[in-house]
């Protein structure tokens, strides 16, 4: 049985795109390769692995079970091929990084400055997403470090380096925590996870939920007056400074949570993300996220 990198690449773009036309244009080759591809890798594994849905395509459930292992396999010759170059040039250094919401937008920025200024050579790549997409890139190793709440499952490990305090704000103070609408991140996200097992707990039965898809969007809403949420400390403190929010004294609160630094179990990260991961756990990167919020 052989495969070929070509034939698994175009093999990933169609299974995520769901149309050869599309898979074609990312790949930057012909719609005809792209098919002729996937047809010759679905012979050689003696199985159907697309099929057609409307005026697109879908994957057979052999497609689907074989999708991760592709997943896989090309993010791993990937970490290989960075290792090999790394080997010789320790100056072409890449590391990506995947960061649930609030990390990523109120953490990382302030951490990749200060590394950077230790090790200007190194190019630190970050992607955002929830907590599920954080796992999901690192299993599939299209990310060398994520930065999320505790590891899932028994492939990711992980250690904590920072606290995170949540806390429930809203644009005026409430007495009645059933009677507001209560705004929630997506499915997946680790803060959504957070705030329904808060609810549980504390017994509170909210009359209304609204589902919002980024802090972003769920700050604007708290802006409006739409109503109160649990979100990260981290991503309201300008806002409590400024009085623009205001933070609702309810039982239980604040949460205290941790923000860790997740790597797959194996293989052993390369050393430039070792040498990330060894400054995430040092002091210089508390120092850097707290200068950071005071200003």
């Amino acid at each position: 049985m052989s495969f070929t990198v070509t034939q698994l690449r175009a093999f990933q773009a169609v299974s995520r795109s769901g149309s050869i036309h599309a898979a074609a244009d990312q790949l930057l080759v012909t719609q005809p390769s792209v098919s002729a591809a996937v047809a010759a890798l679905a012979r050689e594994l003696g199985v159907q692995l697309v099929e057609r849905d409307g005026r697109g395509i879908r994957l057979t459930p052999a497609g689907e079970a074989f999708s991760p292992y592709v997943d896989q396999v090309l993010g791993l010759l990937e970490q290989g091929r960075r290792s090999a170059l790394e080997a010789t040039r320790p100056d072409a250094a890449r590391i990506r990084v995947i960061a649930v919401n609030t990390a990523g937008e109120y953490l990382l920025p302030a951490l990749i400055q200060a590394y950077r200024g230790t090790r200007p050579a190194t190019e630190i790549l970050l992607e955002i997403g929830n907590r599920r997409e954080v796992i999901r890139r690192l299993e599939a190793r299209e990310a060398d470090i994520g930065i999320g709440g505790r590891p899932l499952g028994p492939r990711v490990s992980g250690r904590p380096f920072i606290e995170n305090e949540l806390v429930v704000v809203g644009r005026e103070p409430i007495d009645d925590l059933e009677a507001a609408t209560w705004l929630l991140r997506e499915e997946g996200s680790g803060t959504r996870a957070a705030l329904e097992a808060y609810l549980d707990e504390q017994g509170i039965r909210p009359r209304e939920q609204l589902t919002l898809g980024s802090n972003g969007a769920v700050k604007q809403a708290l802006f409006l007056g739409l109503g109160v949420t649990l979100i990260s400390l981290y991503a309201v403190s300008r806002e409590l400074r400024d009085g623009s929010l205001v933070r609702i004294p309810a039982p239980g609160t604040p949460l205290q949570r941790a923000f860790h630094v997740l790597r797959l179990r194996q293989p052993s990260p390369r050393s430039a993300v070792n040498e990330l991961i060894g400054f995430l756990h040092a002091p210089a990167a508390r120092t850097a996220i707290t200068a950071a919020l005071a200003g």
